[in-house]
């Protein structure tokens, strides 16, 4: 009777997975992901979104007292007030309204516009307000908002403003849409508690002061309205009064109000409109000023000979007031107008003096054009002058201490940047410069490494590459204190297995007044004393390491807070915070708690079979919002006040359960050469182990780390679309990969292909009918493999590299850079220049062997691709077309090194399918496998239809 049992539990499973449908690529536009996650300060209300892949987005509001919720449709970018009053978010267009104006080609202000939704929370209620392209809450005040309407559709007439809810001066019937485009346009400030709205015309840029008293905004005017006004205004947003700052037609930007919202600060220019080169001064205000004053303008004392303001530049406060920050740069050369273009050469001249290749300057050109050196001005001197922190040869800086030390931290690689061609990085020099005075003080000669000051400013600590280990620098005694050497802990990568120097595991935090700082090991956390007076604490007691579980602190504040509240930037001597944990044997992922001051192994709060998103802690109180997935379970969102139990949010993608979807496990295995390796095998829902199984190997470098991470059925750029595989009746395997320098290719070999002899074992896997695939440095290893033997039916290379000979001296065309650092330093893993052992370059070259390939394999090389030279992929099907190999080439016109172009992902979905179902499953040939698509055809006829014929 129990047999028989057993047989219909079976049976009756059995039935239940084959009603189940494998993935299809229409499936891909609506499938959900987690997209923002807020909290309000109070911890009352959750904001978070699900959004689809090509759709329409929904954003909800839970109420976690009461859990009721709100859904917003197509809503996106929400934040809350800081008093928790009130929501604000976009609401996107409907996707087929924005989708038929591209059909139309419609122009960008006669795209559709987003709307501004705006939800009372104590009341509920939703105000929709069209045509919004911007909002702003102030950060710490209440009470008020600002959003700014985006021009009108020019084909419509724009409604009257009533001139009840706006200042008269600023009113103005004319609709925006015969505004130009260096026109502004309406901004509206809403009294939040009233309900009362004030219109203001023209407005280019606008900031809240943090407190949220004040609102400073910039006026273009109308060209088709000399009555509009113009200039820079300061509105009381309790008192309802405006102030002009700067009267008049000009730019005005990069507003700034110090900590305290009393001071006002931009730059501006008032040049002719017709003037090539613009004068930029520096504007200072206050709120007892009636208008703003000009404080650093063209023939400023201490300003360099031939250099100006620059408009390009940020301007900010020290966090004390008394300093202002600013950019300076060289004055522009305005352009020739005697040169005649069509009677001059085009031409770029390469010189090997350069500090930067010229491709590189080209890519760059734009950006450099913009860039601005620091210089800073002391606001209440009695005699002002420019104190210029920064020049050509000292180009970069950081405020110290919120901007209140009296120096900031300089770096250079100037005279070393030629040597970035083969290494890929520079030597630095840093430097202490005074901003009383301008003056230099190297404290650090060529760091390979990098350096960053303390919160507090006492100290710069860095990490030396060169050494492997971490010291600090005494700003007031200029004692430099090595932190980790002597230990018998590494704090750089223990796995480094690239031919260049490793790197370090990286900062934690600072605990307050630059008392310890927080390092990490491979897994554990330790306290330093900057000046080496205690012995380093291993704050996790060393529990990481035994257990082999990496420990990171967890910073739960909201990123836009972090990046404006010193506070984030270091905690408490002895306050308890929170680690991300992973568990490097089963990979599983947990958050732990632990107290900075004490060395003692962390209390495990949660740990899953699940990949965690990071927390966010409600500012106010005690409560946090994330998101968890598995490969199985979408991802979710959930809130919870300490782990114990939690509020699960959202339900991502039910319609999962309709179809086939699949298991992701770890497996391990020995290497010929004796070592360990792992990765992950991922198997249709419906396994049966009596059947044989097809199988895709999937590859770059390590992946294993990946265990639990979800991954959507979606047209990747170029990856392998994992999920619809294995729904689809197919094994993966992803193994991970170490390397040896000099051999990376035999290094491919001796993981991946033992990997899968070792999977092979197993009755369930068809030995005959694997594929491998990869992408860049994955391609690269797919050329490679099917050139030592047999072992695969199938392979497809993305963007590989074929031959390094000719890759070695080419340029990454994204970047500018050339290509030579890769193989002497990192990913290519040479180690040596291709003079020094071109038979390492030649060992290591596919090309070379392609007479004894016999795998049939499909090329991805695209003519736009700016990191591997497409050229790499035509000499790989070039060389295999000449020997008669079975190969296809795809390439995608202008698309990029991993495609961009969704239609372009949904196209190399269905051929990659057509391409493996054929050889490893029997299926028929498509035409584009057996007859090809004539450059006649192109754009007519796609080849997905299949055939009898053979490729």
């Amino acid at each position: 009777m129990q047999k028989r049992l057993t047989i219909i539990l079976l049976f009756v499973v059995s039935f239940a997975y084959a009603q189940k449908k494998p993935l299809d690529h229409s499936v891909y536009d609506t499938w959900e992901a987690v997209g923002i996650k807020q909290l309000s300060n109070n911890g009352l209300w959750a904001l978070y979104g699900v959004v689809q892949q090509e759709g329409d987005a929904k954003l909800y509001l839970s109420n976690l007292k009461t859990n009721t919720k709100m859904t917003i449709p197509r809503g996106v970018n929400g934040e809350f007030s800081n008093d928790s009053k009130f929501a604000a978010f976009n609401i996107r267009p409907l996707y087929k309204d924005i989708r038929q104006a591209k059909i139309k080609k419609k122009k960008a202000d006669d795209m559709p516009k987003d709307s501004l939704g705006i939800v009372n929370l104590t009341t509920n209620t939703l105000t929709k307000i069209a045509r919004v392209k911007s909002f702003k809450f102030p950060e710490d005040g209440f009470g008020f908002m600002a959003y700014q309407l985006d021009k009108l559709d020019t084909a419509k007439k724009a409604p009257a403003v009533d001139k009840k809810d706006s200042d008269a001066d600023f009113a103005d019937d004319e609709p925006s849409a015969s505004a130009k485009k260096d026109e502004g346009t309406d901004l509206v400030v809403k009294n939040l508690l009233t309900g009362v709205d004030k219109t203001y015309k023209f407005v280019t840029e606008y900031v809240f002061s943090k407190n949220g008293k004040q609102l400073v905004f910039a006026c273009s005017g109308s060209k088709k309205d000399k009555t509009a006004p113009q200039g820079v205004f300061l509105l009381d947003t309790e008192k309802g009064t405006l102030k002009t700052l700067v009267k008049g037609k000009g730019s005005f930007k990069n507003f700034v109000f110090d900590s305290e919202s009393e001071h006002i600060a931009f730059v501006g220019e008032q040049s002719p409109e017709k003037q090539e080169i613009k004068n930029y001064n520096v504007y200072f205000s206050s709120l007892t000023l009636d208008t703003a004053q000009t404080i650093v303008d063209f023939d400023m004392l201490g300003l360099p000979a031939k250099w100006s303001v620059s408009g390009d530049g940020r301007v900010n406060f020290s966090k004390d007031g008394k300093k202002l920050f600013f950019g300076i740069a060289p004055i522009k050369k305005p352009k020739d107008t005697t040169i005649v273009d069509f009677e001059v050469a085009k031409v770029d001249v390469w010189n090997y003096k350069d500090d930067y290749l010229q491709p590189m300057q080209l890519k760059n050109a734009e950006r450099d054009s913009k860039k601005s050196y620091l210089a800073v001005i002391d606001v209440y001197s009695s005699d002002p002058k420019v104190i210029p922190l920064t020049d050509l040869n000292l180009p970069d800086a950081n405020m110290v201490a919120e901007g209140d030390a009296n120096f900031v931290l300089a770096s250079t690689d100037f005279g070393r940047r030629v040597e970035s061609q083969w290494s890929g990085s520079t030597d630095k020099d840093y430097y202490l410069v005074d901003t009383k005075t301008g003056q230099r003080k190297k404290i650090i000669e060529s760091l390979n490494g990098y350096a960053m000051t303390s919160p507090a400013g006492n100290y710069v600590l860095y990490f030396d590459r060169k050494t492997a280990n971490w010291y600090t620098y005494n700003v007031a005694t200029a004692k430099i204190t090595p932190l980790t050497s002597g230990l018998n802990v590494k704090f750089v990568n223990e796995e480094n297995d690239v031919p260049d120097l490793p790197w370090a595991y990286g900062i934690a935090t600072w605990t307050e007044d630059d008392k310890a700082v927080l390092l990490n090991d491979r897994y554990d956390i330790w306290s330093f004393s900057p000046e080496g007076k205690t012995q380093p604490k291993n704050i996790t007691a060393g529990f990481g390491r035994a257990n082999k579980i990496t420990f990171r602190y967890q910073r739960t504040e909201e990123t836009n807070r972090l990046e404006r509240n010193a506070d984030a930037k270091f905690v408490k001597s002895n306050e308890l915070v929170w680690l991300d944990g992973f568990n490097n044997l089963t990979k599983e992922n947990g958050f732990y708690r632990t107290n900075v001051g004490s060395v003692k192994a962390p209390e495990l709060v949660v740990m899953a079979k699940s990949k965690y998103s990071n927390l966010l802690k409600a500012k106010d109180t005690d409560v946090y919002i994330y998101d968890k997935a598995n490969y199985v379970e979408s991802p979710n969102v959930y809130v919870t006040t300490d782990f114990k139990t939690e509020t699960k949010l959202t339900s991502t993608n039910p319609q999962q359960q309709n179809y086939n979807w699949g298991t992701a496990e770890l497996v391990k295995w020995t290497t010929p050469k004796g070592y360990s390796s792992e990765g992950i095998l991922y198997k249709p829902e419906n396994f049966d182990p009596n059947k044989k199984y097809p199988m895709i190997v999937y590859f770059y470098e390590k992946l294993s780390e990946g265990l639990y991470t979800y991954q959507a059925p979606a047209p990747t750029p170029s990856r392998l679309n994992i999920p619809f595989f294995v729904s689809n009746g197919y094994l993966v395997f992803a193994p991970d990969i170490s390397y040896e320098t000099g051999h990376p290719g035999q290094s491919a070999v001796e993981f991946i292909n033992s990997g899968v002899e070792s999977l092979k074992k197993n009755n369930w896997v068809d030995g005959s009918k694997i594929g491998i695939q990869g992408q860049s440095w994955g391609g690269y290893q797919v050329a490679y493999l099917i050139t030592q033997n047999n072992l695969y039916a199938a392979a497809w290379a993305g963007a590989p590299v074929a031959n390094m000979t000719s890759a070695y001296g080419g340029i990454r065309w994204e970047s500018g850079a050339n290509r030579q650092f890769q193989y002497e330093k990192t990913q290519s893993r040479i180690g040596a220049t291709l003079w020094e052992k071109p038979e390492l370059y030649i060992e290591n070259s596919p090309l070379f062997m392609f007479p004894k390939v016999n795998t049939p394999v499909v090329v991805m090389a695209n003519d736009g691709d700016g990191a591997v030279p497409w050229y790499q992929g035509i000499e790989m099907f070039t060389g295999l077309r000449r020997l008669g190999k079975p190969v296809w080439l795809l390439n995608y016109n202008g698309e990029a090194h991993n495609l961009v172009q969704r239609q372009n992902r949904k196209d190399i979905q269905i051929r990659e399918q057509q391409f493996f179902d054929y050889y490893l499953k029997g299926a028929k040939a498509p035409a584009w496998m057996t007859n090809g698509i004539p450059a006649t055809e192109k754009g007519k006829t796609w080849g997905f239809e299949l055939t009898d014929a053979k490729p």
